[in-house]
């Protein structure tokens, strides 16, 4: 049964959202690679769950229906995935691919980032932590899988209540307990388990694409800047507010993934758009596209995300202005930030 558990969640988590990611493998070439495919993959199914299980909510439909209109929207989008590749396959240019000699302090370096990965894997799936906001998140998770209602109930005491609106704008708790659907793994198992072990994996496939972005011509230094990465997390539980500590500590909570991979997402797009405008080029369209996904994935996760996502967006929007005279980048831009500014304003009407 545990075997038939991980193989689901290995298709959920990380096969069919590589499948997905290679509609945006136009973005940059230089984290146009698996990690990239992957994360941006999994961004557009949190976008998608986002768009479907939200009006399901607030209509007060039952969770069932949202399992299924989000597995047709999951085959549907690989379908798309599988089909888009096939087309596009062939049709690029025969590039000469040259073997760099890859030195000992490398792999070395590389061993160690790789050791003190696993720590952290096994301290988190296999050591007990107080946490008390599980006691409300998970608890959401538990209740909605036996249930089959969503945010009906009390969290704390399981007793019938009314529509909690305001948690329910972002139902990231709603997409575990879909994990634990689909798998049968119980949604506590899958919190505190499952999820550590892949969204770690994913924050730090997320700063190996930074760190491609950042060091082009200095690639040598790329395990260095990784081990570097993880030095801080292990040792940034300075507070309980740290993003360091929600990586590791919080790992399913929705505010969490919106701490520790969609920020830094949104840094390294910004972080793109800079250096296209620096080189005079222009950005494809399935950038925006991905910048829209993005944003929508922080407002699953969070309410804050609303906020967050939009006012990265708008300050690197501002600096464009000021420092490149690009004024017409704004309005892409602000059409990214259109649905989240909806769900912003559903949070002061239903909530």
């Amino acid at each position: 049964m545990l075997l038939v558990w991980i193989l689901i969640l290995g298709l959920l988590l990380i096969v069919a959202p590589v499948i997905v990611g290679t509609l945006f493998t136009g973005v940059d070439e230089a984290v146009d690679k698996l990690p990239f495919r992957w994360i941006s993959g999994q961004i557009l199914l949190w976008a998608g769950f986002q768009a479907i299980c939200v009006p399901f909510v607030l209509l007060k439909q039952s969770f069932s229906a949202v399992v299924l209109c989000f597995n047709i929207f999951t085959v549907a989008v690989v379908v798309v995935a599988v089909l888009y590749y096939l087309s596009k396959r062939g049709k690029g240019k025969a590039k000469l691919r040259v073997v760099e000699q890859t030195s000992k302090y490398t792999y070395l370096l590389w061993g160690i980032f790789v050791v003190l990965l696993l720590a952290q894997l096994l301290a988190a799936a296999f050591l007990a932590y107080e946490e008390g906001d599980d006691a409300y998140y998970v608890a959401i998770s538990t209740i909605t899988a036996e249930s089959d209602g969503m945010y009906m109930k009390h969290a704390y005491t399981g007793g019938s209540t009314g529509l909690d609106a305001r948690h329910g704008l972002a139902p990231f708790p709603v997409w575990v307990a879909y994990l634990a659907r689909m798998s049968g793994m119980p949604s506590v198992m899958v919190a505190q388990v499952a999820l550590p072990m892949v969204l770690i994996v994913m924050a730090y496939a997320l700063y190996y694409c930074i760190g491609k972005a950042v060091l082009r011509e200095k690639k040598k230094w790329l395990p260095l800047f990784m081990i570097i990465v993880e030095v801080m997390m292990l040792y940034g539980g300075y507070t309980t507010y740290s993003a360091e500590n929600f990586l590791l500590v919080r790992t399913a909570q929705g505010k969490a993934v919106i701490a520790g991979i969609v920020i830094p997402l949104l840094f390294l797009l910004m972080f793109l758009l800079v250096e296209k405008l620096q080189k005079d080029e222009k950005m494809k369209l399935s950038y925006w596209i991905l910048l829209a996904f993005v944003q929508m994935a922080g407002c699953l996760c969070s309410t804050l995300g609303t906020l967050l996502t939009c006012m990265l967006v708008g300050i690197v929007g501002l600096c464009v202005l000021l420092c490149y005279r690009r004024w017409k980048l704004l309005f892409p831009m602000a059409a990214c930030c259109i649905m989240p500014v909806c769900y912003a304003a559903l949070y002061f009407v239903a909530g």
